[in-house]
């Protein structure tokens, strides 16, 4: 009702789903006010038990479920409501943890919202969503995240978008080879936020020892302008696995 008061025209609804509760009570109304309206659920793709059911034509359980979308991580869909949702659901967009972890470090970064993962599935769905000039809905259902969730999640966001990211270089084990290599990246404006010394990556010290660098860049073409500089000063850096 609160959408259909604000936004009379509304084209697309899209609504989180786990057991089913709230996309068949948004869909059902939608449909009775206007059959027009497009609704749209949205499963993660690692519980998509209502995705499963529609294609089965019944209600189906899946042996098991894994999404860090925990308020949505249902094995079976409600049995009562499921005929609703067939009648009424136009159809069901599935997304992956990935985007959600993206999802969220854009709530939090562009609309200073907290919103939790199963909230999130309809943000995230909206990049699926091959609409233009539409009046589109994304419902958020919840802000139920606990503080060491939100960091890792914030974390992971930036290391999906490149905006944390780790680099592994050889030097020779000799006075001021670190600050040649933290030079390079002073000039491209990256900022080193962790380093790692590894001297027992060969036996002959001289020729080499390894250096991890843990740095912040503003994107992909940033973080590559990085490597590239490093690249041109004559370092071989390798992109390893970033763990803060």
């Amino acid at each position: 009702m609160e959408i259909i008061k604000e936004l009379p025209l509304v084209d697309y609804i899209l609504v989180p789903i786990g057991g089913g509760g709230l996309a068949t009570g948004v869909s059902t109304l939608a449909k009775l006010l206007n059959p027009k309206i497009q609704v749209i659920g949205v499963e993660p793709a690692g519980a998509n038990c209502m995705e499963a059911s529609l294609k089965a034509g019944e209600v189906v359980t899946l042996p098991t479920v894994n999404t860090i979308a925990d308020g949505t991580a249902v094995k079976t869909p409600g049995t009562n409501i499921f005929p609703y949702i067939k009648e009424n659901l136009d159809s069901i967009i599935t997304v992956e943890d990935a985007e959600l972890v993206v999802a969220f470090l854009d709530m939090v970064e562009n609309h200073k919202m907290i919103v939790e993962n199963s909230g999130l599935l309809t943000v995230a769905a909206l990049k699926k969503l091959d609409v233009k000039d539409k009046k589109v809905v994304a419902i958020l259902s919840g802000g139920n995240m606990d503080v060491i969730t939100m960091s890792s999640v914030v974390q992971q966001g930036l290391i999906f978008r490149d905006r944390i990211f780790t680099v592994s270089v050889l030097l020779p084990d000799k006075p001021g080879e670190l600050s040649k290599v933290a030079d390079v990246i002073a000039k491209e404006n990256g900022n080193v936020i962790k380093l790692e010394h590894n001297q027992f990556v060969s036996t002959n010290r001289n020729a080499a020892v390894e250096l991890r660098i843990t740095m912040e860049a503003f994107g992909t073409d940033h973080k590559n302008q990085i490597i590239d500089a490093l690249y041109t000063r004559g370092y071989q850096p390798k992109i390893v696995r970033t763990n803060i």
